[in-house]
């Protein structure tokens, strides 16, 4: 049997943890382990259990969602992925939880099906970045970013000139099998130009590299 992907609720709210750990639970494959009430108790939650997946709520007494998930994707030996929860699909905070290290965000009032979706595809370590939505977030909170960190831009120098057009798609928002469509060659190709990417530029997975994208100007925000 397949291994079920073992999440943590973090919220301060007891009826938001209830309706979740019920929603998941009734999901094949998906299994709450724990929850949390704020971020402190996220953090060492998370340290004990070494989840798959947080779900993480933005605003939270003791210590917020943002600076619980630095800590979070900072812990040695801990692989858990952090999905940010939220209550608006603008809000301002959520920008600032992607460049700490979360690798998507899903709004509090999604369908049971969007909800498993996203903890599948998180704990699968792709990011969630499909959703029109997201990439509009992206774009809009890259536009009030701060300006691009000079060592960010040498970074890119270390792509390949094909990884560097890769990186450009995967900020887009395209699959693998999308851009390996766009660009004529095999998916298995493309899989390993994004591993390179990852590895080259020290981010965790495609959402950070979406956002470091975006931060070195690499891919502008407009058309959203």
């Amino acid at each position: 049997m397949t291994t079920p992907i073992r999440v943590v609720i973090a919220d301060d709210q007891m009826m938001v943890r209830q309706g979740f750990t019920v929603l998941l639970g009734a999901e094949p494959g998906i299994e709450v382990v724990g929850q949390a009430v704020n971020g402190l108790e996220a953090v060492a939650v998370t340290e004990e259990l070494d989840p798959d997946v947080v779900l993480m709520d933005i605003r939270m007494p003791e210590l917020g969602g943002i600076e619980a998930t630095r800590r979070i994707t900072r812990l040695a030996g801990v692989g858990a992925k952090v999905l940010v929860l939220t209550t608006f699909d603008l809000d301002e905070y959520v920008y600032e939880a992607l460049r700490a290290g979360a690798s998507g965000f899903m709004l509090k009032d999604a369908s049971a099906a969007e909800l498993a979706h996203a903890v599948r595809v998180v704990a699968a370590g792709d990011a969630l970045l499909a959703p029109n939505i997201t990439k509009r977030l992206i774009a809009e909170f890259s536009r009030i970013a701060e300006a691009p960190r000079v060592p960010l831009r040498e970074r890119v120098g270390d792509l390949t000139e094909r990884e560097t057009e890769v990186l450009a798609l995967i900020a887009q928002g395209l699959s693998n099998a999308e851009i390996a469509v766009r660009l004529v060659v095999a998916e298995q190709t493309v899989k390993t130009h994004v591993g390179r990417i990852l590895v080259k530029l020290g981010l965790r997975d495609r959402t950070q590299a979406a956002v470091f994208a975006y931060e070195v100007g690499l891919v502008r925000p407009s058309g959203y």
